[in-house]
């Protein structure tokens, strides 16, 4: 029977929904500006609109051909459970939905923005935050939405069996993997689109031309702008929607294994991580209305406006999560909502790091400027430096917060017990539950930062006043600061959920062993005993695959993980390489055949420009999102059980690292180039410019392309791993 504080999750999604509908509302009755700002809005919202519908239509593709696999694996081959296509599918589609919604509000927001910016930076401000807000809470409505339903109706055909809750949570586990597949179809489609753009717009235009950024005599600048909403707004809403399902999934499936003795424990530690999450949209409410700043503010000021709302949602989500597991009465609630709290903290120290590493406001990315008075080579070496030191402190905090949260939820028993690890791997779900909680008012920093980017450059380009450049130049350097913040969190709330689905990777194979044993099938372990699934343990099933760092396939595979960070990373910055060259190519082109454009007597071919970004992003996302696919598959046929959870390792491990290293160093290789451009080092035009410049085309593929790809990457391998357990058992036999 389902208890009626479950219907606190339907609740808060449609008040999140309603709450995104009012912001929309809101800014929409805003004025957009003057008819050049109006004009340049609609080419970018056009331009936008019509990458996505190209992009929908290749995913829609991909994900029929996915969805008749797993059915045949369902229905023929009795491999998978028989909702895992459907479920599949409606992951895909929230996912989607979600950076629908969110870029679609993006594209209206811009203009008004600048136009608010006209007349104030607080009104400027509160524009831009609360449209990224409608990305927030967006996110979080649709995906409590589609848990809420898929409880309710699994519930319905599942009630009254022994093992009902852990075969609910399992299946619904799968359908994260069509929000992982449809997040990177987006995020690299969308990453290759803007920066194919953006290094087209910057090398010829900035570097070589010597014309402004956003300037509207550069042919590439509506492509260029275009891809801050497909790539950074699209893109981050359907990555950061499927690590807010997943860590809630993966939990949910962890408690019903941990608290299986006692069936009303059990149940209430299910939904223990979505009541947490439904009373962070709540919280997360109040934060986004505490969002302002005052005329002449800093970039700290700006900075302390932004940090004032997500300290506090986090605070409060951090006082709710005792309460919340002290009403469930879950065991040692006390140590458990003291995970939540580590897994709070964790995010709150990764943000910081962020921006400790990527605002100009520190020495960091201060030291990459002084760096461009001796060119850009040295302006590259400093950028790679530096994001490789600012892996330590997010990869120490997530450690420390993997072993805490283990601790607390296990009441600290290091004797690794079947039921110690069960407890203690619950743990480490809620703390990236609890790190996802104020998702709300997280993701609306983050999406903040490309609309206040298109702002700048709708008011650039629409000649707006040097007053009104200067505010928008503020909310646009600060919009860097927080999307690379925003990268750093999803990176790191990545790692978190991708450890549970580790966990959860093994009680999705005992389901298939079980099922399989159902059919006839007979395990013989390696001392000739017969093995029982169905009554098995964390800790027979290492033993049984012989998880140990002596197995040759456990190795093999951890090295095929951390090789396939690199290789994805590496093809998706080759991608960006080749659509940037078709782009510089298309800008040298019209620069040379279209007398005037420089002179500003004759208009560029925007239209053009915006093609190419999206006929290359089509062509060049197919194969890196396949390939994330394919990896766990063929390891799981070739190598085994031990085989794929080495390569999860390896793949977590090194993918993590890498994802830090890559968005820090773009983004410090970014404000470098931004504190350079206020006037520091000779400012714009300089040598010291240009040589900022080159530093920030190379950041760009790692900030916005490779690097955030590479957190939905470990994601979705873990999500293959468990949809495609079945196959990995059937091979087996």
């Amino acid at each position: 029977m389902i208890p009626n504080v479950f219907w606190l999750v339907p609740i808060a999604s449609v008040a999140a929904l309603v709450m995104a509908w009012y912001f929309f509302r809101q800014m929409m009755k805003e004025e957009e500006g003057t008819p050049r700002m109006i004009e340049i809005a609609e080419y970018v919202r056009s331009g936008a609109m019509a990458y996505l519908r190209q992009q929908y239509k290749v995913v829609l593709i991909v994900f029929i051909v996915l969805a008749l696999i797993f059915a045949f694996m369902a229905y023929v081959l009795k491999v998978q459970n028989e909702w895992v296509p459907f479920a599949f599918l409606t992951g895909g589609l929230f996912s989607g939905l979600a950076g629908f919604f969110g870029m679609k509000t993006a594209t209206y927001a811009s203009a008004r923005t600048a136009n608010a910016a006209r007349k104030s930076l607080d009104g400027g401000l509160r524009i831009a935050f609360r449209s990224g807000a409608v990305m927030g809470l967006v996110v979080v409505g649709l995906g409590l939405l589609d848990i809420a339903i898929w409880f309710l109706i699994l519930n319905a055909f599942y009630q009254g069996e022994n093992t009902a809750l852990i075969t609910i949570t399992t299946t619904m586990l799968t359908f994260g993997m069509g929000a992982s597949t449809q997040a990177l179809f987006a995020r690299v489609g969308g990453g290759i689109y803007t920066k194919a753009a953006d290094v087209g717009a910057d090398l010829v235009g900035k570097v070589e031309a010597n014309i402004p950024e956003d300037d509207p005599r550069n042919p590439a600048t509506i492509a260029d702008n275009v891809g801050d909403n497909v790539g950074d707004v699209a893109g981050m809403g359907a990555d950061l929607y499927e690590s807010y399902c997943g860590s809630i999934l993966s939990t949910a499936a962890l408690g019903a294994t941990a608290f299986a003795i006692n069936s009303d424990m059990q149940l209430r530690a299910v939904i223990a991580p979505m009541i947490i999450a439904a009373a962070g949209v709540f919280l997360s409410l109040i934060g986004i209305f505490l969002v302002r700043t005052k005329e002449g503010a800093t970039m700290k000021d700006l900075l302390h406006s932004l940090g004032l709302g997500t300290n506090i949602s986090a605070l409060l989500i951090a006082f709710a999560s005792f309460a919340i597991l002290y009403l469930l009465k879950l065991d040692n609630w006390i140590g458990i909502s003291f995970s939540v709290v580590t897994g709070l903290a964790a995010g709150v120290i990764i943000g910081q790091a962020t921006e400790y590493y990527t605002s100009h406001s520190y020495k960091p990315t201060q030291g990459i400027s002084e760096a461009s008075q001796t060119g850009s080579a040295t302006v590259i070496i400093k950028g790679i430096g530096t994001g490789m030191i600012s892996t330590m402190i997010p990869v120490v905090t997530i450690s420390v917060a993997i072993m805490l949260s283990y601790l607390c939820a296990n009441g600290f028993d290091m004797s690794m017990s079947a039921e110690s690890i069960s407890r203690g791997l619950y743990g480490i779900g809620i703390a990236a539950v609890g790190m996802l909680s104020t998702l709300g008012i997280t993701l609306a920093t983050d999406a903040y930062g490309p609309i206040a980017d298109n702002a700048g450059g709708n008011a650039e380009m629409s000649e707006l006043g040097e007053e009104v450049r200067h505010r928008t130049d503020a909310l646009d350097a600060l919009g860097n600061t927080t999307a690379a913040t925003g990268k750093g969190f999803a990176i790191g709330s990545a790692a978190l959920t991708a450890l549970a689905l580790l966990a959860s990777y093994i009680e999705e194979i005992k389901i298939a062993m079980a099922r399989a044993v159902e059919h006839g099938a007979v395990y013989i372990d390696s001392l000739g005993n017969k093995f029982d699934p169905s009554t098995a343990n964390m800790n027979d099933f290492m033993q049984f695959f012989q998880v140990t760092l002596i197995n040759p396939k456990v190795l093999v595979g951890a090295f095929i993980g951390a090789m396939a960070a690199f290789l994805f990373s590496g093809i998706t910055m080759g991608a960006v390489g080749r659509a940037a060259g078709s782009m510089v190519d298309e800008v040298r082109r019209q620069f040379r055949e279209i007398k005037g454009i420089l002179e500003g007597k004759a208009t560029p071919d925007y239209g053009r420009c915006v093609e190419i970004s999206t006929r290359s992003a089509q062509r060049e996302m197919i194969f890196p999102s396949l390939l994330a696919i394919a990896i766990p598959v063929i390891v799981g046929c070739v190598l085994g059980v031990a085989g794929v959870l080495g390569l999860l390792v390896g793949g977590l491990a090194a993918g993590f690292t890498l994802a830090i290293f890559m968005a820090n160093a773009g983004g410090a290789w970014d404000n470098a180039k931004k504190m350079v451009e206020e006037g520091h080092f000779g400012g714009k035009g300089s040598d010291c410019h240009k040589a900022t410049i080159v530093g920030d085309t190379v950041g760009d593929p790692f900030k916005d392309t490779s690097g955030p790809a590479l957190n939905i990457l470990i994601k979705l391998m873990s999500m293959v791993s468990i949809v495609m357990a079945g196959l990995t058992v059937a091979c087996i036999i």
